[in-house]
């Protein structure tokens, strides 16, 4: 099996998408899960000059990197500028540069205004530099994809070049993420055939959403390493993604390996989705919250039956668990499954009730978790129980500043039907209020409210379901009724419409 090499970048290029700016201490801490939990060859850590912010990152992983034995794996991104980066990297004790130069005669012409022989000229002279200073040193040809496509003559001058120079690597970036599959391999199995014995690197970027498709036709064309940053970060449509494509080369490649370990995949995701604050789609193969989410009813029943909806993806490969979404998409199969976990067994009856309940709550709420669970059994058996006599049709609730809630309402006792409005301090205290001159209309006292409770699941958002639980004392008795929706006073509402009907 041939190995290839993994180099992520999330470090330099992933933290060049826009609104991204890693601190020195998180630098730190990804490099290290990254070298040592997730196992990639090398790393990209920074740009030489930026800052003297991005100096003390550099000195900081350097030193660590020293002191573990894995200082050659760390990478700074230099420039053809005489002397200036080579130095900058003694000072950051940083051993390995990839030196960036121009793989485009468009680029050379039109933004350094020098012919191939002055550029050749000054490379030469910081390769030589470096070396001296024992700096090893790969070379990027950036707008190397459209130097094929445009001028491959030069990219061949060039390359006839450089690897006749004491470097360890040729990197080729797609830099504006431009190639198609079949260009990727064209361009990189010519360049292969022609330079068996140099080491060449495949620098996807995603434009086109082809980042991925181009990697595998770099490994089929026979590069030796790839670039890739955690979450697919980069410039403007970002880089090959590293889970991905680590998962597509284990599944589809069966004559090439890598190193990285999939089971820290995801740990390192969340990781640069903290420290980075850029969201990962929910969609986001392999480490998206709902890629291992089973949501129609139909695949939960599949997967009960043979696991007939299941894929090579598993998430027990990346430290995950498949979970099965409640929602109005939701048959009796998702909700067993989900069951199973809480360790809760219902009868048919119960199920179905508790399956259509989920329905109407998907109507309205994108989601139910699988710790609503309880809630929503508690409320459908504790309703089983009570026979409506009287329902609270309608109501408006209001809420402003400087000014008292009120509440109007519309309740139906029997076949009448009633409306008032009151005024209160909250508004499920107008809503009581307005109740309470409706009954007086009845001629019946309404029981006291001796204690009032509310609970929302587990890690619940501010959408989550929440349980209120009022405690009445009436004739001389205590009632409990709950009341269960995602708005906390329309969930006092219902376990209120319960306690006038067991009244």
């Amino acid at each position: 099996m041939r190995h290839i090499e993994i180099m992520d970048t999330t470090l330099r290029d992933g933290e060049q998408t826009s609104g991204v700016s890693f601190s020195a201490s998180e630098k730190l801490t990804i490099a290290q899960l990254l070298l040592k939990e997730v196992m990639v060859d090398r790393l990209e850590v920074a740009s030489a000059r930026v800052s003297a912010g991005e100096f003390d990152a550099v000195k900081k992983i350097t030193e660590w990197a020293a002191e573990n034995d894995c200082l050659d794996k760390i990478e700074v991104l230099t420039f053809v500028d005489g002397e200036t980066s080579v130095n900058w990297m003694l000072e950051a004790g940083a051993k390995v540069m990839n030196l960036l130069t121009k793989g485009s005669l468009n680029h050379l012409t039109h933004q350094l205004k020098k012919t191939p022989e002055q550029h050749f000229s000054e490379i030469a002279q910081v390769i030589a530099l470096a070396r001296s200073k024992d700096i090893l040193c790969n070379v990027y040809l950036e707008d190397w994809s459209n130097g094929m496509r445009n001028s491959p003559e030069y990219v061949f001058q060039y390359l006839d070049f450089l690897t006749k120079e004491p470097i360890k690597r040729v990197l080729l970036p797609d830099t504006l993420g431009v190639l198609t599959p079949r260009e990727t391999f064209d361009f990189l199995d010519a360049i292969v055939k022609r330079y068996p014995n140099t080491h060449f690197d495949f620098h996807a970027h995603n434009d086109y959403d082809l980042s991925i498709a181009n990697v595998m036709e770099a490994i089929r064309a026979g590069v030796q390493g790839l670039h890739l940053t955690v979450n697919g970060m980069g410039e403007r449509a970002g880089n090959a993604p590293l889970a991905s494509t680590i998962a597509v080369i284990n599944d589809f490649m069966p004559d090439v390996k890598t190193a990285v370990v999939e089971k820290s995949l995801y740990s390192v995701s969340k990781l640069v989705e903290t420290f980075s604050g850029f969201r990962i789609p929910v969609n986001k193969p392999v480490v998206g919250e709902n890629v291992f989410t089973q949501t129609a009813g139909i695949h939960a029943d599949g997967d009960n039956k043979k696991n007939l909806y299941f894929n090579n993806l598993m998430p027990e490969r990346f430290g995950r668990l498949r979970q099965y979404a409640l929602g109005k998409t939701s048959g009796k199969a998702n909700i067993e499954k989900n069951l199973q976990e809480l360790g809760i067994t219902l009868a048919d009856a119960d199920l179905k009730k508790v399956t259509q309940r989920i329905i109407e709550l998907g109507d309205r709420k994108e989601a139910v978790t699988r710790e609503d669970l309880p809630y929503i059994i508690s409320d459908i058996l504790d309703s089983s129980a009570i026979e409506e006599k009287v329902v609270v049709l309608n109501y408006v609730l209001t809420h402003s500043k400087n000014l008292k809630p009120s509440a109007t309402l519309q309740v139906q006792i029997g076949e009448e039907i009633f409306e008032e409005s009151a005024q209160g301090d909250g508004q499920y205290d107008a809503f009581m209020n307005a109740l309470k001159k409706i009954y007086c209309q009845k001629n019946i006292e309404l029981p006291q409210l001796t204690d009032y409770a509310v609970r929302i699941p587990p890690g619940g958002k501010t959408d989550a379901l929440c349980e209120t639980i009022i405690t009445w004392a009436y004739n001389g008795r205590s009632l409990k009724t709950r009341g269960l929706d995602s708005d906390q006073t329309v969930s006092a509402i219902i376990a209120t419409q319960k306690m006038l009907n067991l009244i």
